[in-house]
């Protein structure tokens, strides 16, 4: 699975410069549960493993990277998603980016919006929306990408969920020319729906144990069996010819 090694800084730098060139990008947060899930679903890998950009969004797959690549020198941060869409949308000021959300509730969407022209008055959100939860129809599909290429959005944060957000982001891309970031929970975050870990526990790699604490009826999963099985997954003995 393709991961980009790159500091926080400079990921936030891709985005922008992927933007600013119309580029038509899916780039993805990646943490362990999202690279279990990917090896355990031949979709999900296909789609990964093609994708324009991963970052690694995990602490823990930041360490296991280093670990598996111990010849190289690698970043020692990971590329949080929280954290990436604050400078994106703090650097694309200066080259006036347009970006449009897409996920969570209506409620949300508005605190989010307020807060991000609080913190950042010169930039551009050009549209909102908040997708029902559930699967959408074609025709909803079709009116969705419609919305968004009328908005001139040249780039589109998606909030979903994992892994609903990965394949809507790969999808979309195909459909109109913007970059489309799977970014997780950061719209709760930012918006101030949901706490974040101390950082202190984000630092040590401990922010699932607040995350699961904080929500466990839906997130137990993610943690009992998405942890273990990315362990196994980045470590286990490879074949002759397959790579890591």
């Amino acid at each position: 699975m393709p991961i980009a090694a790159v500091a926080p800084a400079e990921g936030a730098a891709a985005v922008v410069r992927l933007a600013a060139q119309g580029a038509a990008a899916d780039v993805h947060l990646c943490n362990a549960y999202t690279l279990a899930l990917a090896d355990t679903e031949p979709r999900l890998h296909r789609l990964l493993s093609s994708a324009t950009l991963n970052f690694p969004d995990g602490q823990g797959v930041v360490w296991a990277n280093r670990l598996v690549h111990r010849d190289r020198t690698l970043p020692r941060a990971r590329v949080y998603g929280p954290d990436l869409f604050l400078d994106v949308f703090r650097t694309g000021q200066t080259v006036g980016l347009t970006h449009y959300l897409l996920g969570s509730t209506r409620e949300v969407l508005d605190a989010l919006t307020a807060e991000l022209t609080t913190r950042f008055p010169r930039a551009r959100i050009v549209g909102t929306e908040a997708p029902p939860f559930r699967e959408l129809t074609a025709d909803e599909r079709a009116a969705q990408a419609a919305r968004i290429a009328a908005s001139g959005a040249q780039i589109v944060w998606l909030g979903l969920g994992t892994p609903k957000q990965d394949h809507e982001a790969a999808r979309l891309a195909a459909l109109h020319p913007a970059v489309y970031v799977a970014v997780g929970a950061a719209f709760d975050f930012v918006s101030g729906n949901k706490p974040q870990a101390p950082a202190w526990m984000q630092r040590t790699g401990l922010e699932w144990l607040f995350r699961l604490c904080s929500e466990p009826r839906r997130l137990w999963r993610r943690v009992l069996w998405g942890h273990p099985r990315f362990l196994y997954a980045a470590f286990r003995p490879r074949t002759k010819g397959e790579g890591r």
